[in-house]
């Protein structure tokens, strides 16, 4: 079954920054943003054609998709990337990415490997490409981000992309990478110096990184995990529109917008769509949703740093009654009890 990646909806953030720093009107192209920007994920074929239309708008330009990524910040990525500016190392930062891609982009693609004197990290092609364009942005912000974050930063040793280009786009590829680039690979590819990972990361916050890799392994546990039936037998109930629910909820909690309206709209479906969907696993939108409320509380409420009106905006309630109310209607205790017990283990 091939898989479904996307990309968030903040990422197109990214291609509008560098429309403005480029100082292009683009007024077609940027009400196309502007309605991808709310989403939760974007589908890589509308990303590839957004970014397409942008960097057309400079025909003379020797690869402008280095120069999207170059534009990138934290808020490009989410979550994502406030963890990866709050490692206390290089190497801390790269295992960050690779443990909450999943999250963000809906599967976990990033490989890293301990090669010789050198880690790689590694993506394999995908079912649907996302081209040299969009691959070369993607890198370039990756390491960009990296460079931002270190005093005198050092340049990768080598970059691997999947396609070729021209001889004027691959030496310019190679000025800005600092490194040899390698072309037609059977993975994109980005390899450090393995002593580099032990550079420290001198804007780090220990605090910050503290709440946001708590919040993340939280997350990451409510996700309904892939479950790959073998020939024959029935596939299990996680299926990959379990999984885009799943995270479209989470996001919609953090807005406090928790609908059926509005998962649906995000999902790019019907409501009665979404609700037959739901049926199939003996559940309507409101058992959907205080399940997954429930599984994440349970993990908040072990934290004892989070106070239960910290705990009740997380989970999408306009105040610390209401999220007490409920969670005594799903465990039959309140949540005061429920965090003594969980902090007395």
């Amino acid at each position: 079954m091939a898989r479904v990646i996307r990309v968030t909806g903040a990422w197109t953030g990214l291609l509008g920054d560098w429309l403005d720093r480029e100082g292009l009107d683009a007024a077609p192209l940027r009400i196309a943003l502007a309605r991808w920007a709310s989403r939760d994920s974007v589908p890589v074929p509308v990303w590839r054609n957004l970014l397409s239309q942008g960097l057309a708008l400079m025909p003379g330009r020797v690869a402008p998709e280095l120069g999207v990524g170059t534009c990138v910040l934290p808020g490009h990525v989410g979550v994502l990337g406030y963890l990866v500016l709050a490692s206390d190392t290089l190497g801390e930062a790269l295992l960050a990415y690779q443990r909450y891609e999943a999250l963000f982009y809906g599967a976990s693609l990033a490989e890293i490997e301990v090669i010789g004197d050198t880690v790689e990290m590694r993506w394999p092609p995908l079912d649907t490409k996302l081209g040299q364009q969009a691959d070369g942005a993607a890198i370039a912000a990756l390491v960009t981000f990296m460079r931002r974050q270190i005093d005198q930063p050092p340049p990768p040793s080598a970059v691997s992309f999947l396609e070729s280009v021209d001889g004027e786009t691959a030496r310019a590829y190679e000025a800005f990478f600092g490194c040899p680039v390698t072309w037609k690979d059977s993975h994109v590819r980005v390899r450090f110096p393995l002593h580099h990972l032990s550079i420290p990361m001198p804007r780090r916050d220990p605090t910050l990184r503290e709440l946001l890799d708590r919040q993340a392994r939280a997350l990451v546990r409510v996700l309904p995990a892939e479950v790959d039936a073998k020939p024959g037998q029935r596939r299990g109930n996680n299926s990959g529109t379990d999984r885009q629910l799943q995270q479209v909820l989470l996001k919609l909690l953090t807005d406090g917008e928790p609908t059926l309206a509005r998962a649906a709209s995000d999902m790019h479906m019907a409501p009665r769509t979404l609700q037959r969907r739901l049926a199939r696993h003996q559940l309507s939108w409101q058992q959907w949703l205080d399940r997954s409320r429930e599984q994440l509380a349970r993990q908040y409420l072990a934290d004892p740093s989070l106070t239960l009106t910290d705990i009740a905006l997380l989970l999408g309630f306009s105040e610390q009654s209401a999220f007490t109310r409920a969670y005594r209607r799903w465990t039959g205790k309140p949540p005061g009890r429920e965090r003594r017990q969980a902090l007395s283990d």
